[in-house]
């Protein structure tokens, strides 16, 4: 049986062997919706503005898959850090069902409360009609998509984050061609306008489910010699659910938080969601690629919470924790001195420019609390202790954005940069509360 490396190879090297790979995939990722950015922003500053729609109802679906991965990944790393392969086996086949009939619930459910949800978040006239089309042909593409991140999460649990970059970076340089294709049309294939973005989406999704899939096969966590393992057990369900819920929720909790803030800044004008928007693409650009450390602390603590290596997890905690400062302060430096210009490739209305530059300036400050958070949370999932997760969300996603927001909008009437500025103090506050809250959790369980 081949040594699990997660548990005893050399920490930093370990980070570096999960987290590269998984952060190039995430830029690749990243700048895969700015290209769907870049084209959509030649047809109209309106079809930005539906995108920006669009994309908060995606990640909104995106949130019920994130808690499954994350529990899948969870339980997988327990379980080869005990040494228990069937049992890991078990969780990713039934992890891979559960996500099925999620899946099939989010797409029946998407297309019956669409409209509502665009004009809850301030949709109207040409941009609430683009958001539908859009959104619409999205909702094929769920199904695979969903059912990759799953088997994906199955690869990270054995440290295997090199299987999804390579889809990712594929991804991008195949919706390079797909994009301006599917929207200008060529030769046979018809002109689709700004819906042809979703259907190069949807293509390259079905391409990265069959990809990873057979990833997943050549390993020995996923066959189809005992079929008896592909059916429901409620007990496993019930385990997955238990971790999955409090991610689900935190992820659910970020998607409406978001929308909540599209909402309030729908007051400044079209213009400024399209603003928004654009900002929302740059910031992830920088902070994304970081996120290949919540990825890899994920891996090592699950694994070595599973064989009780406490001082590896600490370890893991304090270099993923430097590492993501260092990464922060580059970011911060990079956006101040670049953002502007990144920004006119998306948009050349002056107004938008300058609103989206202020607020990716403002945003970057805040990488620093975004690193605490997330590897907080990644800590707090490994070591399957990750229910305080959707209350710290709803804090800083919902209730205080909602009193503060509205006191700043609606009774003062304050400029948009206020509303950035009051994002950015919620923000730090959450992040300090729930690394000490981890660090409280890890002596308890010690």
């Amino acid at each position: 049986m081949k040594k699990n490396e997660l548990l005893t190879k050399d920490i930093k090297t370990l980070i570096k062997q999960i987290a590269i790979p998984s952060s190039i995939g995430m830029f690749f990722n990243t700048m895969y919706n700015v290209i769907d950015t870049f084209y959509v922003g030649m047809i109209s500053t309106v079809a930005i503005t539906a995108l920006s729609y669009s994309f908060m109802v995606f990640f909104m679906i995106l949130s019920i898959s994130f808690g499954l991965s994350s529990a899948i990944t969870a339980h997988v790393g327990n379980s080869l850090g005990k040494h228990k392969h069937k049992l890991a086996k078990i969780f990713v086949l039934n992890g891979l069902t559960f996500i099925t009939l999620a899946s099939i619930l989010l797409c029946f459910g998407g297309y019956i409360f669409l409209e509502q949800i665009f004009t809850l978040m301030g949709a109207k006239d040409t941009a609430l009609t683009l958001s539908l089309e859009y959104t619409n042909v999205i909702l094929i593409g769920v199904i695979p998509m969903l059912l990759g991140l799953g088997a994906n999460a199955a690869l990270i649990a054995k440290g295997d984050t090199k299987s999804y970059r390579n889809t990712l970076i594929f991804g991008f340089f195949l919706n390079l061609i797909l994009d301006p294709l599917f929207i200008y049309g060529f030769y046979f294939i018809p002109s689709f306008g700004f819906v042809g973005v979703a259907y190069a989406t949807v293509f390259i999704q079905f391409i990265t489910f069959f990809y990873i899939t057979y990833k997943l096969y050549k390993t020995n966590l996923f066959d189809f010699k005992t079929p008896k393992m592909f059916l429901p057990d409620i007990r496993i369900y019930k385990e997955l659910a238990r971790q999955a819920i409090p991610m689900s929720l935190n992820m659910l909790t970020m998607s409406l938080g978001t929308m909540l803030i599209m909402y309030f800044v729908s007051f400044y004008g079209y213009k400024t969601v399209a603003a928004f928007g654009i900002g929302y693409r740059v910031e992830q650009i920088i902070l994304l690629p970081m996120l290949g450390l919540n990825t890899a602390v994920s891996a090592i603590v699950s694994n070595n919470y599973g064989a009780k290596n406490f001082d590896r997890i600490y370890e893991v905690i304090n270099k993923s924790l430097k590492y993501g400062y260092i990464m922060s302060a580059i970011g911060v430096i990079f956006l101040v001195l670049f953002g502007k210009y990144i920004i006119m490739l998306f948009d050349t209305d002056l107004e938008v420019i300058n609103t989206a530059y202020t607020y990716v300036v403002i945003e970057s400050v805040i990488f620093f609390a975004f690193i605490t958070l997330f590897i907080s949370n990644s800590v707090l999932q490994g070591i399957k202790q990750p229910f305080i997760i959707p209350y710290v969300s709803v804090y800083r996603q919902l209730l205080m954005p909602f009193i503060l927001l509205t006191i700043a909008v609606k009774y003062f009437d304050c400029s948009v940069v206020t509303v950035w500025i009051i994002i950015g103090i919620i923000i730090y506050s959450a992040a300090i509360w729930i690394y000490l809250y981890m660090k409280r959790k890890l002596e308890y369980i010690k």
